[in-house]
């Protein structure tokens, strides 16, 4: 277990997320007793990973005096929504900088913002909630440099802003995973499990590699599976490594072992937040069995990884696994075109 309490921190939300049986779906799957971690009952808007994230970086945020938060993400970013909902929880301004989503062949939608249906999604929480500024670049931009860029407007304003990079994902905001680490070893527990894996979407890999560490640290054994929603496995695996290494040294944890990190990158597809058959399959049959909703760029993905993995025989009729639902359900809303031809056939057949 690592001790956290010397850390500045945020409270978002109050208690424990529930860790869920999912009875209906392992009877449909015919393959081992699937379990939900339900981080989409976060707190701040609509709730999502991103929440355990900023309770660690929006307190490191208030001990450097900001007063204006800057962060970066796609078009219909779950981390930009949340950045934005936890600046107006504490009276800071907030600068969202994002690119446009990628078209089905792999190039951009046209005019910079281009995401039809516009202002649906987490891009009309934007509004709702007020952001003091949303640019939207085009797709492949330097978000980063444009958010320094922006830092440094702002500083001469007389502000002082606080840049949150891509997904919250650095030493710092993967300390909510970390920490959820142990929070879950202790529903584990509870509920007199022997978990074969936990799997979960794997993009900016701050989830990950929080994980990845607290498990570690507090001598689990249990392997923390990646489904990446944006990368290949080559590419993937030495983000989240490096991610890993940065977070165990800040904490003065002895080195993690490189083979804790799997990252499968099998089934995001043509690219991130382009659909794909299995993720579409994936959130009807967890919504149709269980009632419940996943997103289409992150949890649907990476439970179409884990739908693959079960038939495939990974894992078996004696295995427990639990999968980490990181949020993002606005996002669904934004993109409904990828469910339409499905439902075109079903229409077709009644």
């Amino acid at each position: 277990m690592v001790n956290l309490e010397k850390i500045p921190r945020r409270s978002y939300t109050d208690g424990s997320t529930p860790l869920e049986h999912l009875p209906r779906l392992s009877a449909e799957l015919g393959g081992p007793q699937i379990w939900i971690k339900r981080d989409d009952c976060l707190g701040l808007t609509q709730g999502g990973n991103k929440t355990r994230k900023l309770e660690f970086l929006i307190a490191d945020a208030l001990a450097q005096g900001a007063d204006a938060l800057i962060t970066v993400g796609g078009v219909q970013s779950n981390h930009c929504r949340l950045t934005l909902a936890a600046a107006r929880r504490e009276g800071l301004e907030c600068h969202l900088i994002v690119e446009e989503d990628l078209g089905p062949e792999g190039i951009g939608l046209g005019p910079a913002g281009a995401n039809p249906p516009e202002y649906t999604g987490n891009f009309l929480l934007f509004d709702l909630l007020g952001a003091d500024s949303v640019t939207v670049s085009g797709n492949g931009s330097d978000l980063l440099g444009e958010a320094e860029t922006s830092a440094a407007e702002l500083r001469a304003e007389g502000k002082t802003p606080y840049v949150i990079p891509v997904g919250g994902s650095n030493a710092i905001g993967a300390l909510g995973y970390v920490d959820c680490g142990d929070e879950l070893l202790g529903q584990i527990e509870d509920a007199g499990l022997d978990v074969t894996a936990l799997v979960t979407p794997s993009g900016s890999a701050g989830m990950q590699a929080g994980l990845i560490v607290g498990l570690h640290a507090a001598g689990s054994d249990i392997p923390v599976l990646g489904i990446n929603v944006s990368r290949s496995r080559a590419d993937q695996e030495p983000k989240v490594v490096d991610l890993v290494d940065s977070t165990a040294t800040s904490l003065d944890l002895p080195p993690v072992p490189r083979d804790r990190t799997v990252a499968l990158g099998d089934y995001f597809g043509t690219g991130y937040a382009l659909p794909t058959e299995g993720m579409v399959e994936a959130v009807r049959l967890f919504a149709r069995t269980e009632g419940i909703l996943l997103d289409p760029v992150y949890t649907g993905k990476a439970a179409a990884g884990l739908i693959d993995l079960v038939r495939q025989g990974e894992f078996g009729a004696d295995d427990t696994v639990v999968f980490m639902h990181s949020g993002g359900v606005p996002g669904l809303y934004a993109r409904t075109q990828a469910f339409s031809h499905t439902r075109t056939q079903r229409r077709a057949q009644t």
